[in-house]
């Protein structure tokens, strides 16, 4: 089950016992927000892509989207979202639950800049009822080799 390996993966820095299970879902930013009871910018949602044959997981704010010209700039291709089906075969997390822990080995995680205005964020934890609270740089050193990326733009 994929919250199991995301609560394996981060019993190596101590945090497995830090995730939150809920009784409602957190598949959406909104109903994540609900859950945790934060403004929904501060859920991490994580986003993937098919970059160069291999999986781009792009961590970003709530209220955070994609800006193709960014995105492009960086990895060179299209931002091209992987289908639901595609994304838990190729990523261990289904749809509503996906985060970047404890995936495959075919994925490269990114944390986007938006991440960078708060003290406290909230991803998935594998399941679509399931949240961590982490800084940004407490999910940084949770995520090693992970990168610092600037590929999407917030609200006006």
């Amino acid at each position: 089950m994929s919250l199991e390996r995301a609560k394996e993966y981060l019993k190596q820095y101590g945090k497995d016992s830090d995730v939150m299970e809920f009784n409602t879902s957190s598949a959406t930013v909104e109903l994540a927000a609900e859950a945790v009871g934060c403004e929904p910018a501060r859920i991490a949602k994580t986003l993937s892509f098919a970059v160069d044959g291999r999986v781009a997981l792009v961590v970003c704010a709530g209220d955070a989207r994609v800006a193709n010209p960014k995105f492009k700039e960086r990895f060179h291709t299209k931002a091209k979202m992987l289908a639901a089906d595609e994304a838990e075969q190729r990523i261990g997390h289904a749809v509503g639950g996906v985060c970047p822990f404890g995936v495959s080995d075919e994925c490269d995680v990114y944390l986007d800049e938006s991440l960078k205005r708060f003290d406290v964020v909230y991803p998935a934890c594998g399941s679509s009822n399931s949240a961590i609270a982490l800084s940004p740089a407490e999910l940084e050193a949770v995520l090693p080799g992970s990168e610092w990326v600037d590929v999407c733009k917030l609200p006006e």
